[in-house]
């Protein structure tokens, strides 16, 4: 059980710093290589397992790479705990903190509810989603990239549809990557967050690297390394013009997309829906990804639960534990 006042948190890319973040996708592909089968360095813990939102790749991918690190489960589905009685959210993390070790939590909600079932700080909580970004979902975009590619640096992307949390933290991870480019094609109306948004510009300036958003298809980038799409309904929202699909229907990545980077892999974060988002000729090609990117998923996760481990080690000596 942590007992630490202010456990190590995952509620977003920005508690990573550079050093966490690259260790994490370094770790992700040590991981996908099959060099850490059999590392337990969670023996003895115990993890909850806790969405309120349907999942298939990611609580998959931390139920299974948290027992393979050793780790014990407990899962939680949206009917499950006394907050659907009244308890608040608060009182739910003051238990969880004496019996867990780490939450991994997707509510589709605030930041501030994933905080509040850390028990004011002292249990680790990993964000499987929230409304605002996905940044576990980041994190096994980098380690695609990384061991697609063998790098992360100097890589442009071009990421086509909704500017939902996928993307938010897809743009706050690749541009602390020096000479990456990221070109966002997203819906009018349905972009990125704006506060999101800047923090990825400011460091894009930061870092060396580049940011853009356009809500048209007209003049695309040529000869990117990947191009990017997500569902168009993403998990746990709606949207409230009942004519969204016509403003979204120029968004459709169809292979004509691939006249101008021929070269380019596919990602998709799933699921996919045919024909909406996706043509199937792109996602069941050649050049898609997309299901190594899903296998992708539970080396990340592994490597994100390690990371909360190394932390709980450095708070319980004292020192700085690095992976």
């Amino acid at each position: 059980m942590t007992t630490a006042a202010t456990a190590r948190m995952l509620l977003s890319i920005d508690d990573l710093t550079d050093e966490d973040l690259r260790s994490i996708v370094t770790r992700g592909a040590h991981f996908a290589s099959g060099a850490g089968r059999g590392e337990q360095p969670l023996a003895g813990w115990v993890a909850g397992i806790y969405f309120k939102k349907t999942s298939t790749r990611t609580r998959t991918a931390f139920s299974a790479g948290a027992l393979r690190l050793g780790a014990q489960i407990l899962t939680y589905g949206p009917d499950d705990l006394q907050t659907n009685t009244g308890e608040t959210v608060e009182d739910t993390g003051q238990v969880m903190a004496r019996m867990l070790d780490v939450l991994v939590a997707r509510t589709a909600g605030p930041d501030e509810e994933l905080f509040g079932l850390s028990g004011g700080g002292r249990l680790p909580v990993v964000n499987a989603m929230s409304a605002a970004e996905h940044p576990t979902q980041g994190l096994t975009d980098l380690t695609t990239l990384q061991l697609a590619f063998g790098r992360v640096e100097g890589l442009s992307l071009l990421y086509v549809g909704e500017g939902n949390n996928t993307a938010a933290a897809l743009a706050l991870a690749l541009t602390r990557f020096p000479g990456t480019s990221l070109e966002l094609r997203t819906p009018p109306g349905y972009g990125v967050a704006q506060p999101l948004l800047d923090r990825a510009r400011a460091q894009a300036r930061r870092y060396g690297s580049r940011i853009s958003e356009a809500h048209h298809m007209d003049g695309l980038p040529t000869g990117v390394d990947a191009v990017y799409t997500t569902r168009w309904q993403t998990t746990g929202t709606s949207k409230p013009d009942p004519d969204w699909r016509t403003v979204f229907a120029p968004f459709q990545v169809t292979r004509a997309l691939w006249e101008q980077s021929p070269k380019a892999l596919f990602l998709h974060d799933l699921p996919a829906h045919r024909g909406e988002e996706v043509t199937a000729e792109v996602l069941d090609g050649p050049a898609a990804i997309a299901f190594d990117q899903a296998e992708n998923k539970m080396h990340s996760a592994m490597a994100v639960l390690e990371w909360i481990r190394h932390g709980a080690v450095a708070d319980a000596t004292g020192g700085t534990a690095r992976l």
